[in-house]
């Protein structure tokens, strides 16, 4: 008994490990790597490529956007320009209309060389004079005094300053114009306002002009017989594009009076040139000109070359619209296309024939 006791005594008192009380530190097992798989890829559709409809919308909204943000900057300039054009009308200057507007001229070289040097003018126009040639262009057409004319596309009023005082006191001047009472976003009522303010700043001198009214892409003049002229500057060109000339002579030849002349001033593109594509650049070609208007029932009765210009070669990227007055390219080459002048252009006259009787016409 007393041996079994010291036994125990002795086992309990061993040292439980040779590092003291504490148990000797356990080593965690190492981390069990898990693979990361990654989630398959989503697959998205493609959009659809654009439709031809939805290619030819987007093309025309974008030029739609682009021709309303230019008229707005050209309504902003004209309000500009036409406040210093109403202040260019001093007391002076509408003296200067008046007397030229009532005068009596007994030849249209006296009422021309007045016109040409009065002081009403915009300066603008008087600089282009030289290129123009109205007095030498007029006379060929066979202008006077005492004719009922129509000037058909007046633009800004060129050939309207020479022509309302020409015909104020024996005569008679109708021009066409735009509605300008018509959609204040459509270009065409920008043009018919700016026209109407041209003639309003100087009644002494347009105050006897008649205004015809054109709407639509058609040409309407009802006047029919009434005319002994009609004037057609730059305008072919535009309307061989919208697809017009033929309304346009007939319309023409059926307000002329037997024996009336239709007179033409236009951009005049290379011989054998197709009229669809010069049109685009503001020219036409002259046999095709020639040919239109007889296939309307004209006859050609001249042509001039008052207003050539063999520096004119016709191929420029902006079109006729290179050249001045334009500048379309603005400060680029300005003076290389100041120096070549404005366009080599047909001057043509045609005639109405006289009533025919007997398959002849009336001499």
């Amino acid at each position: 008994m007393k041996k079994a006791t010291l036994i125990l005594i002795a086992v309990m008192s061993a040292p439980l490990g040779c590092g003291g009380d504490n148990p000797p530190p356990v080593t965690p097992p190492p981390p069990v790597e898990t693979a990361v798989v990654a989630p398959p890829p989503v697959e998205t559709a493609k959009p659809a490529e654009p439709t031809p409809e939805e290619l030819k919308k987007a093309a025309d909204d974008k030029k739609k956007a682009d021709a309303a943000a230019k008229l707005v900057a050209d309504r902003a300039k004209w309000e500009t320009d036409s406040q210093a054009e109403a202040a260019r009308w001093t007391p002076e200057v509408h003296a200067d209309a008046k007397k030229i507007g009532s005068a009596k001229y007994p030849t249209l070289k006296a009422a021309l060389k007045a016109a040409l040097a009065g002081k009403y003018r915009k300066p603008a126009s008087v600089a282009r004079d030289s290129q123009r040639h109205p007095a030498e262009t007029l006379e060929f057409f066979g202008l006077k005094p005492t004719m009922t004319v129509l000037e058909y596309g007046p633009g800004e009023g060129w050939y309207t300053e020479l022509l309302a005082p020409t015909l104020a006191a024996k005569g008679k001047l109708m021009v066409t114009n735009n509605d300008p009472n018509g959609p204040p976003e459509s270009r065409g009522t920008f043009y018919g306002q700016r026209f109407k303010r041209f003639l309003d700043n100087g009644p002494e001198i347009y105050g006897k002009v008649e205004t015809v009214i054109t709407r639509g892409p058609t040409p309407k003049l009802d006047i029919d017989g009434k005319l002994d002229m009609i004037i057609l500057c730059r305008e072919l060109h535009g309307m061989h594009q919208n697809k017009i000339v033929p309304a346009f002579l007939a319309e023409a030849f059926k307000a002329l009076k037997p024996g009336g002349v239709l007179g033409v001033e236009q951009h005049r593109a290379p011989e054998g040139a197709n009229p669809d594509e010069s049109a685009k650049k503001g020219y036409l070609p002259e046999a095709f000109v020639i040919q239109q208007a007889e296939a309307a029932g004209f006859k050609l009765a001249g042509k001039s070359e008052i207003n050539a210009n063999p520096k004119d070669t016709k191929d420029y990227a902006e079109g006729v619209w290179t050249l001045p007055p334009s500048f379309e390219l603005k400060d680029k080459d300005h003076d290389k296309y100041a120096a070549i002048g404005e366009s080599d252009r047909m001057t043509l006259k045609f005639v109405k024939p006289s009533a025919k009787a007997g398959g002849k016409a009336k001499k």
